[in-house]
């Protein structure tokens, strides 16, 4: 075989490994308010399965509703907790409106839910914890949707759809309902009060998907002891979606003791960091973000709006990042 033939069949050889690699990996899409940029209200993941299956993760007020051109099929919806930026009281009408500190957010969506009317279009699962499937069942029904497609995991549990495992694990928040997701009497008598309905105690959730990566979103949270007894000693995740945005949630240091110290994982996508964290693309000085990628020990993914990314099953990032 001469050289030319060599190069040849090498050149092929190379492209069938990267092509197994790329249907090996698991893809993870950031829907944002801005294109190619991290702000200050994104939280909506999509992670797609190498089998196809898709599940939105906090759809929040980012997404353009249903319709919006970037979800495309989506089989699963999570919602960690409702509160409005990550089930979605409101959501863009476009994307880039607004600053990346300050995103126009007009499209009001109560009492239903930016997740809840993504759903239904898609006829989507809602899969939740605690007490919150009977909510979204009842929210399902009254938007002509199927309150079946509302499914429980609790914690320990797991259930399986479309080949990917879910279960929820422990998130130190709170999970107020807003009385504005409610009608009738009962919504202005807890108005009045000043309170929100029960839904249950928030959750997180540990993904593991059929390459073998397992994947913990961390929704809103504080540090806790689950996070290395179950998140990583039982579970062993190896990629972390943590949020860094700090008063409501962990903030940089924290959430960098939690990747450093009790979960251990081979990579962290940033999340909920509260802010215009890049500049046409570029993760901006004196940022939490910044500070956090500074106290990490492992690789820190920016999750830039519209920029897939692809992790293989030890969540070592093949493309994108």
């Amino acid at each position: 075989m001469n050289n030319a033939c060599k190069s040849l069949v090498a050149a092929f050889l190379a492209s069938a490994v990267s092509l197994s690699v790329a249907a090996e990996s698991v893809k993870v899409t950031p829907l944002g308010s801005h294109d190619g940029e991290f702000c200050a209200m994104d939280r909506a993941l999509i992670f797609e399965d190498p089998n196809g299956t898709r599940i939105l993760y906090d759809a929040g007020r980012t997404v353009a509703g249903a319709d919006d051109p970037r979800l495309g099929n989506i089989d699963v919806v999570l919602v960690s907790h409702v509160h409005g930026d990550h089930v979605g009281d409101r959501h863009i009408r476009d994307v880039n409106q607004g600053s990346c500190g300050g995103p126009e957010v007009p499209v009001v969506v109560l009492p239903e839910s930016n997740s809840v009317n993504i759903a239904a279009a898609k006829t989507a699962k809602i899969v939740t914890g605690s007490e919150m499937p009977a909510f979204f069942a009842s929210k399902l029904k009254s938007v002509e949707g199927n309150p079946e497609d509302s499914l429980l995991v609790r914690f320990g549990a797991e259930r399986v759809v479309g080949g990917v495992a879910i279960t929820t694990v422990p998130a130190v928040h709170s999970n107020g309902l807003s009385p504005s997701f409610l009608t009738g009497p009962l919504a202005e008598y807890l108005k009045a009060a000043g309170v929100g309905a029960s839904v249950g105690p928030p959750t997180g959730y540990v993904l593991t998907f059929t390459n073998g990566l397992v994947v913990y979103l961390s929704g809103d949270t504080g540090i806790t002891a689950e996070q290395k007894l179950v998140v990583k000693d039982h579970y062993g995740a190896g990629l972390v979606v943590l949020n860094i945005g700090d008063t409501y949630t962990t903030g940089p240091e924290e959430a960098a003791y939690v990747v450093n110290d009790l979960i251990q994982p081979n990579a962290v996508i940033a999340s909920h960091a509260n802010e215009a964290a890049t500049q046409e693309g570029i993760v901006r000085d004196g940022t939490r973000t910044r500070q956090f990628i500074s106290l990490s020990s492992v690789p820190v993914h920016v999750p830039l709006s519209g920029k897939t990314m692809s992790f293989d099953g030890s969540a070592n990032c093949t493309d994108g990042c």
